[in-house]
């Protein structure tokens, strides 16, 4: 796992202390985290076997980061939030939120963790960034990245408020924006620190 830093820009009004486990180059690269790519399961047709494997790879991952990352903040409590897919929430199957539910079962064995992936939830339609505009049999509707499109097309509890929080998505690729506004999201609705961790980042 390595440390890095999100600079402030006109998504993000800080700048924001990060981790990552490992870059993410392609799919199907040496070391490269194509267990990501599965768990997002966009047309929702990998079988379970391939999910459960993939789910099992990233929690075991989770498992080795999460407590070094708990040791480097020195917070007492600190609450896991998950960026949310790019589509409403009711667009997507249990299968195709195999992200979020790992995330939350490696917590759950975890001391000094609270469990907020659902404290931000996708009620609107985003533009899915990752696929482009040729995505063959697939609607790829929904606005781009801009200031404020968390707050916009998300609903985030209250109860993140006054929290410590670590902000946890699958993949961070630098110059999208989608992470560094659900961070500024978190900001402006008053957490009392956000920290980010991505499982694989692009490196740009």
């Amino acid at each position: 796992m390595k440390r890095y830093q999100i600079p402030a820009n006109g998504f993000l009004s800080i700048s924001t202390n990060a981790f990552y486990h490992v870059p993410y180059t392609r799919m199907g690269n040496l070391g490269n985290p194509d267990y990501l790519n599965t768990l997002k399961n966009t047309y929702n047709n990998f079988p379970q076997h391939k999910l459960q494997s993939a789910a099992q790879e990233l929690r075991s991952v989770l498992e080795e980061d999460l407590p070094q990352i708990y040791q480097t903040l020195e917070f007492p409590v600190i609450t896991v939030c998950v960026v949310p897919r790019a589509k409403a929430e009711e667009a997507y199957g249990v299968n195709q939120q195999l992200f979020r539910t790992t995330v939350q079962a490696a917590i759950a064995q975890l001391d000094s963790f609270l469990d907020g992936a659902k404290h931000i939830r996708r009620h609107t339609n985003t533009y899915t960034t990752h696929l482009g505009e040729r995505a063959p049999n697939y609607i790829n509707d929904g606005p781009k990245p801009y200031q404020g499109i968390t707050l916009e097309t998300c609903e985030i509890s209250p109860n993140v408020r006054g929290k410590d929080v670590l902000l946890i998505d699958d993949i961070y690729t630098p110059g999208v924006n989608i992470d560094e506004d659900a961070i500024n999201a978190l900001v402006e609705v008053g957490v009392r620190t956000v920290t980010f961790y991505a499982v694989g980042k692009v490196d740009r």
